[in-house]
């Protein structure tokens, strides 16, 4: 489960201004045990102050925040509270509960109750207000996954447990899975999360925990879409591109997008030599995906 960084004494208050260039200053690195106990802290110490936030969404409700400030990313629950820079940014997160007639019109998928997954990155998460969201939590080795639907998985339950205020974790980029349960009532979250150009060519995934499998992958790329939609508008060079990173791409993910890219616009004939290919392709993603595709084109 994440690692338990929660101080062992009350921390000294900090504003979200002085954390924010604090951390920019020091730099956030979750590799350096230096830096990740450093920005733990001062996560530790913003978490402590108790009115910077109901401040700022009061100034942001008026129209009276700064300009510069972040719009909100992610999902309708998130709350940017800085830029992307030097590695890190940091956000807080609402956890509406079951009572709450958000949850209950929205659904719980919205907010991520239910759905088990990994992180590809590394983020330090604060209990900043109410008893916090609850989450089964599992550890899994990443190094033998491949990644493609269905695949079996040691998921290890570790423990359910609460994100309570002043509780500090460590979530550890593809090793801690979690599935989370709505808080018994209204509770938010502070994180700083990690960010770096080349996490998006790490895989984040789903899970079923009943069958602990994969069920799919949660990040793919703007390659793979911008792809897609270049063969489907039917350009040939995009097809001699798809064809090219079928076989010689570095990232299986876009290997397998390529072959679904040219599958998706091939008749049936063509769709069994696309796949046959694919089979023989020397990825074991991709050969995992076309045995697949090649059984739905089998006669009944």
């Amino acid at each position: 489960m994440p690692r338990e960084l929660t101080p062992n004494t009350a921390p000294e208050r900090i504003g979200l201004d002085e954390c924010v260039e604090l951390l920019s200053e020091r730099r956030f690195d979750p590799r350096d045990e230096d830096s990740l106990k450093g920005a733990a802290k001062l996560l530790a110490r913003l978490g402590a102050n108790d009115s910077f936030l109901g401040d700022l969404l009061v100034d942001r409700l008026a129209d009276r925040a700064e300009s510069s400030l972040p719009t909100s990313a992610y999902s309708p629950q998130s709350i940017m509270l800085s830029e992307a820079r030097r590695g890190f940014f940091l956000r807080a997160n609402i956890w509406p509960s079951e009572n709450d007639s958000c949850l209950r019109r929205s659904g719980a998928h919205n907010f991520a109750y239910g759905a088990p997954h990994d992180h590809n990155f590394d983020f330090l998460t604060v209990g900043y207000f109410g008893p916090g969201y609850r989450s089964d939590y599992y550890e899994y080795d990443y190094t033998k996954v491949v990644g493609y639907p269905g695949e079996q998985i040691d998921l290890r339950f570790v423990e359910r447990s609460a994100l309570s205020k002043g509780r500090l974790l460590h979530y550890r980029a593809h090793r801690d899975v979690h599935s989370q349960l709505p808080p018994e009532s209204l509770s938010v979250s502070l994180n700083v999360m990690a960010c770096d150009a080349a996490q998006g060519w790490h895989d984040q995934y789903a899970f079923d925990l009943e069958r602990r499998a994969v069920t799919r992958i949660l990040n793919p790329s703007s390659t793979e879409v911008f792809l897609r939609m270049a063969v489907a508008l039917g350009g040939e060079e995009a097809g001699e591109l798809a064809e090219h990173w079928g076989r010689y791409h570095p990232s299986d993910r876009i290997r397998l997008a390529s072959f679904e890219a040219r599958s998706d616009t091939a008749d049936l004939a063509r769709r069994e030599t696309i796949w046959r290919e694919a089979e023989a392709a020397g990825s074991l993603l991709v050969t995992q995906a076309a045995r697949k595709e090649l059984a739905k084109l089998e006669p009944a």
